[in-house]
């Protein structure tokens, strides 16, 4: 998370595993081990519902998508064929490996994002579905960014500024 440039991290779970408090987590070794210390970078809130996160979120500006297969009945998208670049804040949910995504986090999510499979499993990790979704998006994100600089740069050049 901490390494693909995401600000937050948002977990929703009732179990007492994790500090209510972020800045507790900071304290935890356990944590701390096994984030090779990203903890101390990271922002992360725990939430004790999907709709108490979701409302959070909606109400800071967010727009969320769920990566999950193809759900029928929602907008499906495969994850290198979408364009991440219009939404300022995104967030983005991923389910755990026994349960996947929740029934409130799908129906509240605008887009549904899946990644491309071409064996029999059709699941991934926590850990390794997180990085390629981030990833992805960090690629964009940034490719339109350096896009943009460079059209800045060639107008100023267009119109003899320094």
């Amino acid at each position: 998370m901490n390494a693909l440039g995401a600000e937050k991290a948002y977990v929703v779970t009732n179990r007492k595993s994790l500090p209510d408090e972020w800045e507790e987590m900071r304290t935890k070794p356990k944590l701390s081990a096994i984030s090779a210390s990203a903890i101390k970078w990271s922002f992360v809130k725990k939430f004790k519902d999907t709709d108490s996160c979701m409302d959070h979120l909606e109400k800071n500006g967010f727009v969320s998508v769920v990566t999950s297969p193809h759900m029928k009945g929602h907008n499906n998208v495969v994850l290198h064929e979408h364009d991440y670049t219009p939404y300022r804040k995104l967030a983005v949910w991923f389910g755990n490996e026994g349960m996947g995504i929740s029934k409130t986090a799908l129906q509240r999510s605008l887009l549904c994002v899946n990644i491309p499979m071409y064996g029999i499993i059709e699941s991934l990790n926590l850990g390794t579905s997180s990085g390629i979704v981030l990833y992805e998006i960090t690629k964009q994100r940034r490719a339109f960014q350096f896009n943009l600089k460079k059209k800045i740069a060639a107008k100023k050049a267009a119109k003899g500024a320094p």
